[in-house]
């Protein structure tokens, strides 16, 4: 055969790799048998085309009600602290809820390995994050390993063992000065400049990305389910109400214990205190805010006895 006919040879084969993939083995078997020296360029062309393929996001993939809410505070929260708002991204959505599956299920964050870790269950590079053996990169490249976005992620994780909402993890991060700065690109995390953030919430676990970089991808839908439920505070807001944000102490199932714990309380120094009805339950609040960054200023100023407070957003 001629190096002319050898080289179209080639071509076609790696073209027929591409289009017959059930026929691949037997293709490079054939070709390995016949012609040694040509079998790394259709192996090149093959796993090209696989990695590309892994790129894809299902056009069925959304994000849920809960998700798209805690984007909102995070950006809300942003704002507040004079920070611009990020762009909603469906590939760093999509990784974190990958993350979070991999998680719940497989459980890559034993022993050493921290929540930034991912298993050997799926078609991803496992690695084990941990602050003995620095190798930060096997988490900085998931959203270019698993999705058309181009750049490098930056992931916070959380781990929730009772019911939470999405003011429950709000309040956890802000109470936090690292996780702070880092939402805020504050502190170990001012030279960088968040362009957009992706989420997702699970059982147990929570996991924000943000990226330096716009993600050319639109933004993800919301998830239509026909009857959706939802363990979260449902928030209604209008243009004619701001959001308040009430600063809470406790949280009582009857009215006549709520008011007993009013009158300590507000004998404790805090006049403007008093008693919030919502969900049926009957909660304490200190005070309450227009901002979520006086409320958590306020928060941080509290005693040691108060030190359980947290946010609760209306």
């Amino acid at each position: 055969m001629s190096n002319k006919s050898l080289c179209i040879f080639v071509r076609l084969a790696v073209i027929f790799l591409i289009i017959k993939n059930d026929s691949q083995m037997l293709i490079t078997t054939i070709l390995f048998r016949h012609y040694k020296h040509i079998l790394i360029l259709i192996l090149i062309g093959t796993i090209s085309f696989s990695a590309l393929a892994q790129k894809k996001i299902p056009k069925d993939f959304c994000i849920k009600n809960n998700e798209l809410e805690l984007y909102n505070l995070i950006n809300k929260l942003r704002v507040d602290y004079g920070k611009t708002k990020l762009q909603l991204s469906a590939s760093l959505s999509y990784v974190a809820e990958l993350h979070i599956n991999d998680l719940q299920n497989n459980h890559p964050d034993t022993s050493i390995c921290n929540l930034s870790s991912w298993s050997d269950k799926g078609d991803w590079t496992p690695c084990c994050y941990t602050k003995y053996l620095h190798k930060p990169d096997c988490m900085w490249d998931k959203p270019k390993e698993l999705t058309p976005y181009p750049y490098r992620g930056y992931e916070l994780v959380l781990y929730i063992e009772d019911d939470f909402n999405t003011d429950t993890i709000i309040n956890l991060w802000a109470d936090s000065k690292e996780v702070l700065d880092m939402i805020l690109t504050r502190g170990n995390y001012e030279n960088k400049k968040w362009i957009c953030s992706g989420v997702a919430i699970g059982k147990n676990y929570v996991s924000l990305w943000f990226g330096q970089r716009r993600d050319k991808l639109k933004k993800p839908e919301v998830c239509n389910f026909e009857e959706q439920t939802s363990d979260t505070t449902i928030i209604i807001t209008t243009e004619n109400k701001p959001n308040t944000y009430y600063l809470v102490f406790g949280s009582f199932d009857n009215i006549h214990d709520a008011k007993e714990a009013y009158k300590t309380t507000k004998a404790d120094n805090f006049p403007n205190c008093d008693i919030l009805e919502k969900n049926n339950k009957y909660r304490i609040y200190l005070n309450k805010y227009n901002s979520m960054k006086e409320a958590m200023f306020a928060k941080q100023q509290l005693s040691y006895l108060y030190r359980e407070a947290w946010i609760l957003k209306d």
